[in-house]
């Protein structure tokens, strides 16, 4: 019966450790903040195929900020 005590199976889940969500990244900072752009559909499919797309552009950014500070 969902919802009850006796809902679910006794003890947990064992394995929880292996399903939580794991930080991938290491910033000083949460990273909370989002960012839109357009980009050509072709390149859109391209990127998501990327395995952990979200991280490799978040370093490609930081790295182009980074060095656009150091030429100024």
């Amino acid at each position: 019966m969902p919802g009850t005590k006796s809902s679910g199976r006794p003890g947990g889940n064992p394995d929880l450790e292996e399903y939580q969500f794991e930080q991938k990244y290491d910033w000083d900072e949460p990273c909370t903040a989002k960012m839109t752009l357009r980009l050509p559909p072709s390149l859109y499919e391209e990127v998501k195929k990327l395995p952990n797309w979200q991280e490799k552009v978040r370093i490609a950014i930081a790295s182009l900020v980074k060095e656009e500070n150091l030429s100024s």
